[in-house]
């Protein structure tokens, strides 16, 4: 059963699913850092389909998937409910946790991870992401959705073969909510769209852009080589995104990435993808969180919630735009 409690300290949101704890290597304990053993044979891989549940979807040329959809095995958010909270107590408070939970494989190849991808490749990723949230946003008890990429067991990963996660909610997420929050208090146009011309004016904190995206390290970042992939044409859902802009993002997130392993190596990250609630429009610009595990979040960043960054953005820049320069 998976049920969500609400945290009277902090006002978040916590999912209990006990079922996702049956994961292979559900727990990271400490003597298994440097031991972690790969799932044999792995169940993403061609050959290996009858391990998952069946496709919800593939990608194919040429008779052979390139990117498939499957329902997680262990889903965090599954069932039609609504979202209902109900009080249990003066500090037990609990709320349905209906909704989806999908995994896409990146790729085919065991080895292939988004920067090993090519443009078109990156772009057919998008665009299966992009598809699934227009599938969701026709339940009418789906509020929204996140997708999210861990690659690296530092970053979350149980399954080594590169893949993403989509999940389907009936609420709205704090997170999301607060940065929507920031769109509206916003007092110019766009949040974003103002960041990517301030930031051009400057050129200070571009690692790359065309004419269609730009991947910036913020002004704000709050840990070593952390990135923003814009889409400069603005819209506030994925879902509702073109096919020019949707690879566009997936063509950045590919550089990115490839410029972030040329400067540090084969480092853990997270990738997270923001677009606005689905019966939700204004103010909002879709955008991707690019979030390497490069340092350790500690005692002090978990008791105040302010942020320790070792590396500024601009000196991150440099090093990350220099891997493009060819």
């Amino acid at each position: 059963m998976t049920e969500m409690r609400l945290d009277p300290l902090s006002g978040r949101w916590v999912v209990i699913s006990e079922a996702r704890s049956k994961r292979p290597d559900a727990f990271v304990l400490h003597a298994e850092r440097l031991a972690h053993e790969p799932l044999k044979p792995c169940p993403f891989c061609p050959g290996h389909e009858e391990s998952t549940p069946p496709a919800l979807v593939t990608y194919d040329e040429a008779g052979a998937w390139q990117v498939r959809v499957i329902p997680n095995k262990y889903p965090a958010f599954e069932g039609s409910d609504p979202f209902v909270v109900e009080n249990r107590g003066p500090v037990f408070t609990v709320g349905s946790a209906g909704g989806i939970h999908e995994v896409f494989v990146l790729s085919p190849d065991h080895a292939a991870s988004w920067p090993d991808l090519t443009d078109e490749h990156a772009g057919l990723v998008m665009i299966a992401v992009r598809d699934r949230m227009a599938e969701h946003a026709t339940k009418p008890t789906l509020r929204y959705s996140q997708a999210i990429v861990n690659a690296g067991r530092e970053a979350g990963a149980s399954v080594e073969h590169p893949h993403g996660q989509l999940m389907g909610m009936s609420f709205v997420p704090r997170e999301l909510a607060e940065e929507q929050a920031r769109f509206s208090r916003f007092t110019a146009r766009c949040l974003l769209c103002t960041t990517i011309e301030a930031e051009e004016s400057v050129g200070q904190r571009i690692v790359y852009r065309d004419d269609d995206v730009v991947v910036i390290c913020p002004y704000w970042s709050s840990v070593p080589y952390e990135m923003l992939v814009l889409p400069r044409h603005h819209d506030p859902h994925l879902h509702t995104a073109n096919d020019n802009d949707v690879a566009a993002v997936g063509r950045g997130l590919r550089t990115a990435l490839k410029a972030l392993t040329g400067s540090i190596g084969d480092v853990a990250y997270n990738l997270v993808f923001h677009s606005a609630p689905y019966r939700v429009g204004e103010p909002f610009h879709w955008h991707v969180h690019v979030v390497p595990k490069a340092t350790t979040r500690a005692g002090f960043e978990m008791g105040t919630g302010v942020a320790i960054n070792i590396v500024s953005p601009e000196l991150a820049t440099q090093e990350l735009a220099a891997q493009l320069v060819t």
